[in-house]
């Protein structure tokens, strides 16, 4: 039988692994390009891009246009390294094309 997580549990915002969520994050850069990074703690990693503490990052002025959030660790980690592929770069480029489009005008 299929263990399943209580709704309750679901509807709340607690995750199974402890009451954090992770997340997949989403990062315009200066240079037009999308850094994608993976953490349980949105607000601290951005704050660490934002301030230069992340090489990637640093001196390029991100910008979060996007997020997911996940119950599961492994699902997160599981779908930024699918985003980093070929054809995860296509789909998430398909996802938010409207805003990229907006984002490069501005810049």
């Amino acid at each position: 039988m299929v263990e399943q997580f209580p709704l309750k549990e679901l509807v709340l915002g607690s995750s199974p692994s402890g009451g954090t969520m992770n997340y997949v994050y989403f990062l315009f850069l200066n240079n037009g390009k999308i850094y994608k990074g993976f953490t349980c703690d949105l607000k601290r990693r951005i704050g660490e891009h934002k301030s230069g503490k992340v090489d990637s990052t640093k001196n390029k002025d991100p910008k979060l246009i996007h997020y997911e959030a996940y119950f599961l660790k492994e699902d997160a980690e599981r779908r930024e390294k699918y985003l980093k592929t070929t054809y995860g770069r296509r789909d998430i480029k398909r996802q938010l094309s409207s805003l990229l489009e907006y984002l490069k005008l501005k810049n």
